[in-house]
């Protein structure tokens, strides 16, 4: 069984595991924050962390970026298990699998501002930047580890994905641990190309909803330390599949959703009516929303609890996988012994064109611990991914 032995987390709705459960199950407020920053003479609600992210300076120029910023963040948290892991196994046995879509294009947008106005690249820019790859060889150089090291580029579908590959790097039995999630970090580029396609919303994101209206985008890192090694909560099952429907637009009728769910709770080994909680896809855009509303009441009705927790952070895009994990994670742990659950922030008002979910309100909880947990991402190019957490009865770390 794969364990999700440790987390670092950090996000808009909290620097930390601990910040971010606090608001997630006492406060219920929204991460989100009204600025201009990445989309200029536009004020639009982005999930931006605040926070002071660690240096990067003694790194080689081509991987100066604030998305390895984050992911230097994620990692300083969990990085005591992560050592004592290479310690126990060896270099060479410890793997790094990650998800990320926007890389160092942050700093190239800055590189072509400067030339606009200089007719030269500022001394501090290196193309390779934007390499997809660096944020992985930059945490395993930063760990000293030496086993497959590599990022999975799906989107939104991007953290989740990764996760399940690290699964099998397990399974195979190539490493005996792994550092695996998502990050992501804003920028200009990502909020324009959703305003291109009119996605994306000036208030906070409203899923689920009558008035829903678009996406709210945000960044942050989520890193888990996978191993054999018993823990509270294990991945248990995994499902991927693709629609080939559109470049943006996913299947209506939520075939490849349903695919993926399906695979996922198969491998798990356990029936949709098991679960207690699922953390939707969420993004509050009308068709996202239609398809997978459809898709999961087909799949429990409404009889399991689902929120989507993109009002608490943005969508983290390459990172959103891994982050609502992450709170899978944390409401599957020891302390969560009522069962509460993560919560659905919005405006309240159905959509009757939308079949009827259990939206989990602040406050809500189960009364027993959470069991079984389910996390939809759903990306660009009908690229799918489902994860299924299982609570073990083994102590939390």
């Amino acid at each position: 069984m794969n364990y999700l032995n440790h987390l670092g987390l950090i996000c808009a709705a909290g620097n930390s595991v601990d910040e971010a459960r606090r608001r997630l199950f006492d406060s219920a407020e929204s991460g989100l924050a009204m600025t201009d920053r990445h989309s200029p003479g536009r004020l639009l609600p982005l999930g931006i962390v605040e926070s002071i992210l660690p240096d990067v300076g003694h790194l080689p120029l081509v991987d100066r970026s604030r998305n390895n910023q984050l992911a230097l963040a994620a990692l300083s948290q969990i990085r005591a298990a992560a050592q004592e892991a290479l310690k126990r196994h060896g270099a060479n046995r410890v793997a790094v699998v990650v998800g990320t879509s926007t890389s160092g294009i942050g700093e190239s947008e800055a590189a072509w501002r400067a030339h606009a106005a200089t007719g030269s690249f500022p001394p501090e820019f290196h193309y390779g930047q934007q390499e997809l790859g660096s944020v992985a060889a930059v945490i395993a150089a930063d760990l000293g580890a030496t086993g497959p090291a590599y990022v999975h580029s799906a989107a939104c579908a991007s953290g989740a994905k990764a996760m399940a590959s690290a699964a099998r790097l397990l399974n195979l039995g190539v490493c005996d641990a792994v550092i695996t999630g998502g990050v992501d970090a804003l920028c200009e580029f990502t909020v324009a190309g959703f305003a291109a396609l009119e996605a994306v919303s000036g208030t906070r994101c409203n899923p689920l909803s009558a008035n829903r209206n678009g996406i709210n985008i945000g960044e942050g890192a989520a890193l888990f330390l996978m191993t054999r090694e018993p823990a509270a909560v294990a991945l248990c099952g995994w499902g991927e599949s693709s629609d080939a429907h559109h470049m943006s637009a996913p299947d209506p009728t939520g075939k490849g959703a349903t695919a993926a769910m399906a695979a996922a709770l198969r491998r798990a080994g356990i029936d949709a009516s098991q679960l207690d909680y699922i953390n939707l896809h969420g993004t509050a855009t009308i068709q996202n929303d239609a398809m997978e509303s459809r898709a999961v009441h087909a799949l429990v009705g409404d009889t399991v609890a689902v929120s989507s927790t993109k009002p608490f952070t943005g969508h983290a895009l390459g990172a959103a996988g891994a982050i609502e994990a992450a709170f899978c994670w944390l409401a599957m742990q020891d302390y969560n012994a009522e069962g509460r659950l993560p919560p659905h922030l919005w405006d309240g008002a159905a959509d009757p064109q939308l079949p009827s979910l259990w939206m989990a309100a602040p406050g809500e909880r189960t009364g027993a611990p959470i069991r079984w947990s389910m996390s939809n991402s759903f990306a660009f190019g009908g690229a799918n991914a489902t994860l299924v957490f299982g609570r073990t009865g083994h102590d939390g770390a």
